[in-house]
Parts: structure tokens; C-alpha cells; sequence
């Protein structure tokens, strides 16, 4: 291929308001596209749609990022749900999974943020905690905490010193799914990354890069995308 390779971004779907709108929009935080461009990928956004188009999406692509969002609806891993489990989000698990699927069958390479990370998960038939302590500073606002790799994992060959990364979670990975691997941890012993060994390139990261200055893993899926 020649030029900068095509990265489709997950959206959300929800209500907004931009000059004298109120409307419902598909949106994403400016960071997403913007970490995208800076590691040398050109971004597209990939609002829901019919599950049954996600393979012919994706077969566009040269790389996909499933980004952060609400949380994952329990009986997408067969849990009943915690009352400390938000609002359900079903056009987008549905898309979302479809396109993790697809990238998974196709080689595609494929970078999970937060909920990314945990529908990765989900789609390999892992399950979630649905509340975790100490992954939030307040609401609405992003944390910091420190995450270590795991020596020889594909993440610690991105990042193999112990470094601060902003967060903003309440749930995590509990059960990891069939043939994924832990790359990084929290102090608390959180996974924190995970990947899939293999001949196509898969990551999941609990944090957000997008809100940080670090392109050392974005760079990696646009390396791979190429």
C-alpha cells in the first residue's frame, strides 16, 4: 500500500449539543483521531451499523480501533448485572463485536481502549468484573496510575519500562478469553493489557492513550497496518 494507512475508530452514539443542536450523534473524543494522525494513520470513524456490514468494513481497513465507551451489557459473558453497572449500550456492542470478529478472521490489526479491551475479551469468551475500586479519581475526570508489562509480551516490546498512563474505569477483565495473554498489570494486579499471540497483531489496553502524550502503541498498530 502507499500512503498513510486507513485506522477505523469505534464511535459513540448518543445525544450532543454543538452551536444551536441538540441532536442524537455519532461522536468521538477528539484525542482518538488525533493520537491516529500523530502516529502516522489517517482515521476514519465508524459509527453502528448492521452487524452483517462489519466484515465488508473492515475489509477496508488497514487497521481498527475499538475505543472506550459505556460499560458492556453483562449478558454479553453471561453475567447477571450489578446495580453499579451503567446504562446499556446495545447498538454498540452488537457493531463493535461484529468488527472485533471480523478483524480477528481477517488479520486485521486490531487496538482495544478500555471498553475495547474488554469487548476483546468478551468476544473470546472472557468475562468482566463489573466494579473495581480505584480506577477512577473522580468522576469525570482522568487518573493516573501505574501499569508494568509483562516481561516478553508484545506490549513490553512497545513499552518495557513501568510508566504512568491516564485511566478512567470501573470494570475490568476477570476471565481472560481463550488464547489471550495478560501483557501489563496494575499494582493491584488489574490486567491492565492483554494481546493475542499470533500471526496478526492484537492489543487491548485498559487505559486511554488518546489522553496521554505516549504514541509508542499507536505507532505499533500503524506499523502493522502498513
Amino acid at each position: 500500500m502507499t500512503g498513510r494507512p486507513l485506522i477505523g475508530v469505534s464511535t459513540y452514539l448518543d445525544s450532543a449539543r454543538w452551536g444551536v443542536w441538540e441532536l442524537r450523534a455519532a461522536l468521538l473524543p477528539v484525542g482518538y483521531p488525533q493520537l491516529v494522525q500523530a502516529a502516522g494513520g489517517l482515521a476514519a470513524m465508524l459509527p453502528p451499523d448492521d452487524a452483517s456490514y462489519a466484515a465488508e468494513t473492515v475489509a477496508r481497513l488497514d487497521g481498527l480501533v475499538i475505543a472506550g465507551g459505556p460499560d458492556v451489557e453483562p449478558s454479553r459473558y453471561g453475567a447477571a448485572r450489578d446495580p453499579r453497572s451503567g446504562p446499556e449500550a446495545h447498538e454498540r456492542d452488537t457493531w463493535e463485536l461484529a468488527l472485533i470478529d471480523a478483524a480477528l478472521a481477517s488479520g486485521t490489526p486490531l487496538l482495544g481502549i478500555c471498553r475495547g479491551m474488554q469487548l476483546l475479551n468478551v468476544a473470546l469468551g472472557g468475562t468482566l468484573k463489573q466494579h473495581v475500586e480505584g480506577h477512577i479519581e473522580a468522576v469525570g475526570v482522568y487518573g493516573r496510575h501505574a501499569v508494568k508489562p509483562v516481561p516478553g509480551s508484545l506490549y513490553a516490546g512497545l513499552v518495557p519500562e513501568e510508566d504512568s498512563v491516564p485511566t478512567y474505569h470501573h470494570q475490568a477483565v476477570d476471565r481472560l478469553g481463550p488464547g489471550l495473554t495478560p501483557s501489563a498489570h496494575a499494582t493491584d494486579g488489574t490486567v491492565e493489557a492483554l494481546e493475542l499471540p499470533g500471526s496478526s497483531w492484537v492489543l487491548g489496553v485498559q487505559w486511554h492513550p488518546e489522553m496521554g502524550e505516549d504514541l509508542r502503541v499507536m505507532r505499533a498498530l500503524v506499523r502493522a497496518a502498513s
